[in-house]
């Protein structure tokens, strides 16, 4: 991933890049478990939508979550369509990397996830996730229902307190109604799976929220 200094601003409407009618190519299967990356999904399955810093080693760590059956890595929040890589990269889309999530509720909760989502980044540092700086490793939650949203408040209250209590600072993580998802290029799409020691980037502060609940 890149890490130098990009800008740490998010770009009007008027000011991004203008994108494409076109949304790139991806495989026709997850690489893991060969499920189809592309809709239609099973009825079943409900949608998250989290970004927590460089999209690889998120991907990874949601695959393996029990419950969890289709994963794959993209773009949110900005205003260009389709944008490439290099795009998001440059902070003129207004775009962060995000993970598409389909999972199961009979065997994982939303708040379950929120919860690996709080307690594995640090969600206080603005543009930026540890040495990955520029607006595309910004957190962000993005509701996909009213109730996703109601959720996402609530638990942000629940971890600021325990960040709170432990001396750390005020969360600035994104939350809002989701916003089209972009599906990234091919290559990153389950890119830990194809270069295990690659970069992950994935960590927390040792802060935990109450148990989570069904």
């Amino acid at each position: 991933m890149f890490r130098h200094q990009r800008p740490l601003t998010l770009p009007t409407a008027e000011e991004a890049l203008p994108g494409r009618i076109e949304p790139c190519d991806i495989p026709p299967y997850h690489l893991v478990n060969r499920q189809p990356l592309a809709p239609p999904y099973p009825p079943h399955l409900q949608r998250a939508l989290l970004a927590m810093g460089c999209f690889w080693g998120v991907e990874r760590r949601f695959w393996q979550t029990p419950g969890v059956v289709i994963t794959m890595v993209g773009y949110a929040g900005g205003h260009t369509p389709n944008p490439t890589y290099e795009e998001v990269c440059s902070g003129a889309t207004g775009h962060t990397e995000v993970v598409q999530i389909l999972f199961d509720p009979a065997q994982v909760s939303y708040r379950q996830l929120l919860q690996i989502f709080w307690e594995g980044h640090d969600p206080t540092q603005g543009m930026r996730q540890g040495n990955d700086i520029g607006t595309q490793y910004r957190s962000a939650i993005y509701g996909c229902d009213a109730t996703q949203l109601a959720t996402a408040e609530a638990t942000r209250h629940d971890y600021q307190q325990a960040l709170t209590a432990a001396g750390f600072g005020t969360i600035t993580t994104e939350i809002a109604a989701a916003p089209p998802f972009y599906y990234a290029e091919g290559y990153h799409q389950q890119y830990l799976a194809r270069h295990p020691n690659g970069y992950c980037g994935v960590g927390g502060l040792g802060i935990a929220l109450p148990a989570a609940t069904a």
